[in-house]
């Protein structure tokens, strides 16, 4: 176990977050945060960040999942005392690590603070969010008077551009009026 940087170290993604001890041996309870729960087969080690965004590096030497959540088998944290010290924690990786989405596919987190502008040139505001709808997940997008939902489908959402935080929309007639 080592200490890995403080605030300024390599951004993470964080997949999972300890929220109580299980069993004699150490074992750690967390909730799930990625959308790809089979990562855990290829990692070995895990950033725990705690208060403060104290990193700690942990050697993950098991794990299995049970009703949605992960149970985490960390090395050298082999007593309910000493895994305890995890509760609270969120488990990550290094984002140089995340999994790679498809073409045209994106992290919600790679959306948020991109200026969004239609293809007539004004601007619309910065996305603040995404919002999961069951359907068609929506970009929250605010500007300094009002909040807008703009929804994420390519006949509107003609470009997007990660490396420039920019997004530009071809909204139908109406939508920035709702």
């Amino acid at each position: 176990m080592n200490e890995p940087g403080g605030e300024s170290a390599e951004p993470l993604i964080v997949v999972a977050r300890a929220v109580k001890t299980r069993g004699l041996k150490g074992q750690i309870v967390a909730d799930l945060l990625t959308d790809f729960p089979e990562r855990f087969a290829d990692v070995s080690e895990l950033i725990a960040v705690g208060p403060g965004n104290k990193r700690i590096a942990v050697e993950l030497e098991d794990h299995w999942f049970q009703k949605n959540r992960v149970i985490l088998k960390l090395k050298d944290f082999d007593s309910i005392e000493a895994s305890s010290a995890l509760i609270g924690y969120d488990f990550a990786v290094p984002e140089a690590e995340r999994v790679q989405l498809e073409e045209g596919s994106f992290y919600d987190w790679e959306l948020e603070g991109c200026i969004v502008n239609t293809v007539a040139g004004k601007q619309v505001g910065t996305v603040t969010g995404i919002l999961a709808t069951g359907g068609v997940p929506l970009l929250e997008v605010k500007d300094a008077e009002r909040d807008y939902l703009v929804p994420l489908v390519e006949a509107i959402v003609t470009e997007v551009d990660i490396e420039k935080k920019r997004i530009l929309i071809d909204p139908p007639e109406g939508l920035l009026e709702l």
